[in-house]
């Protein structure tokens, strides 16, 4: 047998992990507040990251795929970066860790066009038909529960000046991509740069047009990070953050807004004194780019040049400042050293804590965070501790069906009314009262729950809904989640119909003189063999050749008797593929 490359060990190691992790929270539940990225170059850090913390997890969006277009067939194609990424580990078995964690997957493509070009394919109405079909392809043929679209090009790509033009055909394209994903159950996700009311002077990126793409999509994930890039500063300062989500959930529900936090911190250059050597010199120095630094290692690195890092809470992160030393040589290859001063910006478990603080305090859909597996244990409690404080209710729900006064324990014949009798209480005991119930049925050769019925609860938490059900199925009753309390789901129960058989027989016949019975079955089925049965010695003994029943379901049934006296009868319907045996009333013929 081979040995299991590091990755395929890691995933056999998560499947335990997931049976483990669901056990250690079945009694905490948390509001599912955390969602974020497993970006195809980490999945051996990432994929951990987000099974261990599955009890505030949602949905999650592998960062698996970019929009390119093919020249030589002039389509537009979605290309798969995890295969190349990952050789040994075929997509399904991450996808199949995520699925038994219960995860909603809405996998994020980004645009990896060039300049300007997914704008024109946007302006094409073929084109950008051709662009939804290929996004719908990789939802569908994945079975994924929708599309995170990321299209940053548009930002940071394309210059400003055609934003203008570009906007109306974003809107277009999102509208048509939102009818076919709708059509087919499937999620849309747009994650973008911030952005304010267009009617004031600051209107960020402006081009991705949030109230005229809200009604058709169904998570809006702000990409509240980068604030400071170029010069040194906060990634995300508060009031900022704060600004793009009141303009957000001004145009939309605030159940669609998600507010981004890094999971990494840049490290600036702000002085250098000295000459740098040549291997570092072009980035050691005033203006240089940025370094980054994932969270974890934020303390470290603050200790290992023996500073402590200062919160500022204001901003709501954390910044140190340093100096260090680099040797080496110059181009001239001559000896040389500078000391270059930095200055370090990240967001810690504090940090954390606040931004869900806008999530409690907008009742947002959660953060979202770039990426899973670079924070710290630190900051994962700290979301922890804070959805615990903002979960929601758990709902106990319970049903019965009941026939009259009594619980229903036997079968129901077709066409009968029963009742079903459901109670909601909070774990305390205490009734829900004003919630909406949902009753759904599924019969065997079923796949998806059908709702056949809605009533709301009572003062004492219940409700009864009278039902008329036309096949044997199961029943449940189920209660949307809302920010108050989560989705509740009831026990399942079964309950079975058989057919209705009437049947008219004389009332008396002389003996050996024939009895002519008639009836029918509902619902109506032909071919059915229908069987008289008699009560002889207390046993039901068939008389004669079964009969079958006709278009209607009706039937005819010969009999003659030998003996005077009392002679009971019933009449049988055979099992089949859809019902099972079905018994008439016992009725008496007087043989005179």
């Amino acid at each position: 047998m081979k040995k299991l490359t590091p990755f395929i060990a890691l995933i056999v190691l998560l499947s335990s992990m997931v049976a483990i992790s669901q056990e250690a929270n079945a009694a905490a539940q948390p509001r599912k507040v955390l969602s974020g990225w497993i970006p195809y170059y980490s999945m051996n850090r990432s994929l951990p990251a987000v099974v261990a913390n599955a009890d505030i997890i949602r949905e999650v969006m592998p960062f698996w795929y970019t929009l390119k277009f093919n020249g030589a067939k002039k389509l537009p194609v979605v290309t798969d970066l995890y295969a190349p990424a990952n050789p040994s580990v075929p997509i399904a078995i991450p996808l199949a860790t995520m699925r038994n964690s219960g995860f909603t997957i809405i996998p994020t493509i980004t645009d990896g066009t060039s300049e300007l070009l997914l704008a024109k394919l946007l302006a094409n109405p073929t084109s950008r038909t051709q662009v939804v079909n290929a996004i719908t392809d990789l939802v569908m043929t994945n079975n994924y529960d929708g599309i995170d679209l990321d299209f940053e090009g548009f930002a940071f790509v394309d210059k400003n000046t055609t934003w203008n033009s570009t906007k109306p055909n974003w809107i277009a394209f999102v509208k048509e991509l939102s009818g076919v994903l709708k059509s087919k159950n499937k999620l849309l996700s747009v994650s973008t740069p911030y952005m304010y009311d267009p009617a004031g002077a600051q209107k960020g990126y402006f081009v991705y047009a949030w109230a005229d793409i809200a009604p058709y999509i169904d998570r809006l994930r702000i990409m509240t990070y980068d604030f400071s890039v170029s010069k040194p500063g906060p990634l995300g300062p508060l009031a900022w953050t704060e600004r793009t989500i009141k303009y957000a959930i001004s145009v939309m529900p605030a159940s669609k807004v998600y507010v981004g936090i890094p999971g990494y911190g840049r490290d600036w250059v702000i002085k250098v004194e000295g000459t740098c050597p040549k291997e570092v010199a072009n980035v050691v120095r005033v203006g240089a780019k940025a370094a980054t630094f994932v969270l974890r290692d934020a303390a470290a690195l603050a200790q290992s040049y023996g500073v402590i890092p200062t919160y500022d809470e204001t901003l709501g992160e954390v910044n140190f400042t340093y100096t260090k030393v680099y040797s080496g040589q110059t181009a001239a290859g001559l000896a040389t050293t500078c000391t270059a001063t930095r200055t370090a910006w990240y967001q810690d478990a504090r940090s954390f804590t606040s931004r869900i603080g806008f999530v409690s305090k907008y009742r947002l859909g959660g953060v979202a965070q770039w990426t899973f597996g670079m924070e710290d244990m630190a900051g994962s409690q700290a979301i922890r501790d804070a959805a615990l404080a903002i979960a929601p209710d758990q709902v106990i729900s319970t049903i019965e069906a009941t026939t009259g006064s009594s619980n229903l324990t036997s079968t129901l014949e077709f066409g009968s009314i029963f009742g079903l009798k459901a109670l909601f209480q909070l774990p305390d005991k205490l009734p829900i009262s004003n919630l909406l119930v949902r009753v759904e049925t599924k019969a065997a050769n079923e796949t998806q729950w059908r709702e056949v019925a809605t009533s709301t609860t009572g003062v004492d938490g219940t409700i009864q809904v009278p039902l008329l059900l036309s096949k044997s199925s199961m029943i449940r009753a189920r209660t949307d989640g809302t920010w108050e309390r989560l989705e509740s789901v009831s026990q399942e129960i079964s309950i079975v119909i058989t057919r209705r058989i009437s049947v008219n027989a004389p009332v008396s016949v002389q003996r050996l003189q024939p009895i002519q019975i008639t009836g029918a079955l509902a619902p109506r089925q032909s071919g059915v063999p229908i069987q008289l049965l008699a009560q002889r010695g207390g046993k039901w003994i068939p008389v004669g050749a079964p009969v079958l029943a006709d278009t209607n379901g009706s039937f005819t049934i010969s009999a003659t008797a030998e003996q005077k006296g009392f002679a009971k009868y019933m009449v049988r319907a055979a099992k089949d593929a859809q019902w099972n045996q079905a018994d008439s009333e016992v009725f008496t013929v007087v043989i005179r």
